[in-house]
């Protein structure tokens, strides 16, 4: 496979799963706010941190309230991981590959794409129609993963899009974990003692994760339950646990995947290592913190090994290579 198709192919699959979790982190610091404990603060401008988009949105816009940042993170395409800026460039990455991939994806997205063009300006109006229109964004995502899991051919090109789900998916769980502890608390105070149920609640809807929560963990929500559930549980799709596995399975099925895959296989293993449960929250955050750097190596790793080591090294510094998280 060519460096560049094997490229778009990630890209593609990574723009689609951030336009979903985007979709979701956005929903989910919604029910933060409405759930705070008591005494508890948390600003509009927390999305933006915990997305790495703060500087981003500082250059663009002058006050970070609730419709401005709504406006940056949904629709402006100036920020190249805005929910439509994200559609569009999985769709432009999809319009280059029409011949590996069927042509029921090329619609499905391109569906999206036209929906979001359409629809985007009703999330500025109220929270409600905000909800509506995300959620929607979701559902057509699912239907998006479906469609690659039932009718593509599980072959390289698949492994690339499989790949890239997961290492974006994985970079959102730790965004997503992250709003919690973005949370203004008293510092003496301790973690669990503070982030009430309906706050770690918020979490796992935010990851589709409270029903397996529920029937795999425990009836009752803990932060402790939860921050283990999702970080070290490796039969929830969306844990760092499973989402690290997958992309091992990935690179095993790949030609010379092997340094890619010692990368990975070192961030499973610092997190395995830990009992996530026993940090205190500022341990939690460092570790999330340390996680999403790890996440940024194996993207880079990926491509030195697939996608630009036959690259002519006169032209490296014209390649234009596809917008990091």
């Amino acid at each position: 496979m060519l460096a560049r198709a094997a490229e778009n192919l990630y890209w593609m699959a990574r723009y689609l799963e951030r336009a979903e979790n985007t979709a979701r982190l956005i929903n989910s610091t919604t029910d933060v706010l409405l759930d705070l404990p008591h005494g508890a603060t948390l600003g509009w401008d927390t999305l933006i941190k915990v997305a790495g988009l703060d500087e981003s949105f500082r250059k663009l816009y002058k006050t970070a309230n609730e419709d401005a940042i709504m406006r940056f993170m949904i629709e402006d395409e100036r920020n190249p991981s805005s929910i439509l800026s994200c559609v569009k460039y999985a769709r432009e990455n999809t319009r280059t590959l029409r011949e590996l991939l069927p042509e029921a994806l090329w619609e499905r997205i391109n569906s999206l794409y036209l929906y979001l063009k359409d629809n985007a300006n009703q999330t500025l109006t109220s929270r409600r129609e905000r909800y509506i229109v995300l959620q929607n964004v979701v559902a057509q995502r699912h239907a998006i993963v479906g469609l690659i899991s039932g009718v593509m051919a599980h072959d390289l090109a698949y492994q690339f899009i499989r790949l890239g789900r997961n290492i974006e998916r994985a970079d959102m769980t730790t965004r997503i974990l992250d709003i919690n502890f973005a949370v203004s608390i008293p510092k003496d105070m301790p973690l669990y003692e503070v982030s009430v149920e309906r706050l770690w609640m918020s979490t796992l809807k935010a990851l589709s994760a409270y029903q397996t929560y529920r029937r795999l963990k425990a009836v009752h929500v803990t932060g402790a339950g939860v921050i283990e559930f999702l970080i070290n549980d490796e039969r929830f799709p969306r844990s760092l646990e499973y989402c690290l596995k997958e992309a091992e399975s990935c690179l095993q099925a790949m030609p010379f995947g092997g340094v890619v895959l010692s990368s990975v296989q070192s961030a499973r293993m610092n997190l395995q290592r830990l009992n996530a449960s026993d940090l205190d929250s500022g341990e939690l955050h460092e570790l999330l913190d340390v996680t999403q750097k790890e996440l940024g190596l194996i993207n880079s790793a990926l491509a030195t090994q697939y996608f630009h080591a036959y690259d002519d090294p006169s032209k490296t510094s014209a390649v234009q290579t596809q917008q990091q998280a």
